[in-house]
């Protein structure tokens, strides 16, 4: 069986770390996810998606990651259950992530695109059509 989850979006608010009884670090975030159709009036909807990172990348999201930075993230499809204070039984669906990849260069604001230059061994410099950026080692979450 297969239980596979891949998604691409902005996280809807800065993560909090917290950690279990257990001290283990976890976020539970919220990812925003555009579909890949646009409504009549020209809109794209999105979905908001619960996700939940656990351990060193709970660590590393709440160091790195703020309110619409965009993220990847693979991880699988959890279910649950509870009853809430009426004794009305609520149903959950969160994405337990087993990675989360940064986007984003650390500090870009949502939208915009890099104006710095790489220059490695593929280097294109007189393609004026491929954008170019310049990898600080700071910069790296890792």
């Amino acid at each position: 069986m297969i239980n596979n989850t891949v998604l691409v979006g902005r996280i809807t608010k800065d993560p909090e770390l917290r950690y279990t009884s257990s001290n283990i670090a976890f976020v539970k975030f919220t990812i925003a996810v555009n579909r890949k159709f646009a409504e009549s009036n020209g809109e794209r909807e999105a979905d908001f998606i619960s996700c939940m990172v656990w351990r060193k990348q709970a660590e590393n999201m709440a160091k790195f990651i703020k309110k619409g930075s965009l993220i990847g993230l693979e991880g699988r499809i959890e279910t649950g259950s509870y009853d809430d204070k009426d004794n009305i039984r609520r149903y959950t669906t969160t994405i337990v992530c087993d990675s989360v990849t940064f986007l984003e260069p650390k500090g870009s604001q949502q939208g915009e695109t890099p104006t710095q230059k790489y220059s490695g061994p593929y280097d294109n410099k007189n393609r004026k059509d491929i954008p170019t950026i310049d990898v600080v080692e700071d910069d790296l979450p890792f």
